[in-house]
């Protein structure tokens, strides 16, 4: 089964993800995709490990190539989140671009028994932005259509509130 959950920054998605992952049986794999460079990004990743240690998840750190990561099949993943890993696989000198992001979600859609990824909404700022913010945000919007398309249940957050958009919450 595959969830999408989309919303701004600060809406409540991750939240709502964790809570729909852990209400389900079985293993939880929390599948992180920020890539730890400075001591404020390092801070930041001690401190959502810290906010959820309690919840029963294995975290897994892959920031690129998400083909290559062994899920073991019975698992429940949340992939957090789509827009850090596109930014990896476009900027970094490793990354192998769109096309290695589709291979992994592939990878994850067919290798667990639930996928949930989190992203990010796009477009709804209205303002202008320079040429390379609008391929990268092109970009995203992209996967979360092909995600949307494929996905049994498609959820927007917005202010803490949920938007079924696809698919019917347990």
């Amino acid at each position: 089964m595959l969830t999408i959950v989309i919303g701004g920054a600060g809406s409540g998605k991750s939240a709502f993800a964790e809570k729909h992952v852990c209400a389900l049986p079985g293993r939880k794999i929390y599948l992180a995709t920020m890539l730890p460079r400075d001591a404020e990004s390092q801070e930041r990743v001690s401190k959502h490990r810290a906010q959820r240690a309690h919840l029963g998840f294995e975290t897994f750190e892959r920031g690129l190539d998400l083909a290559g990561v062994d899920i073991p099949a019975d698992a429940n993943v949340l992939l957090e989140d789509l827009s850090n890993l596109l930014a990896n696989e476009m900027y970094e000198p490793d990354g192998d671009g769109m096309d290695s992001v589709r291979r992994g979600l592939d990878h994850l859609i067919t290798s667990c028994d639930h996928l949930t990824v989190v992203t990010n909404e796009v477009f709804s700022g209205g303002a202008d932005y320079d040429p390379e913010s609008l391929r990268y945000m092109r970009a995203l919007a992209d996967l979360n259509r092909w995600l949307a398309a494929r996905a049994d249940l498609a959820v927007e957050v917005v202010c803490g509130l949920l938007n079924v958009l696809k698919g019917e919450l347990a």
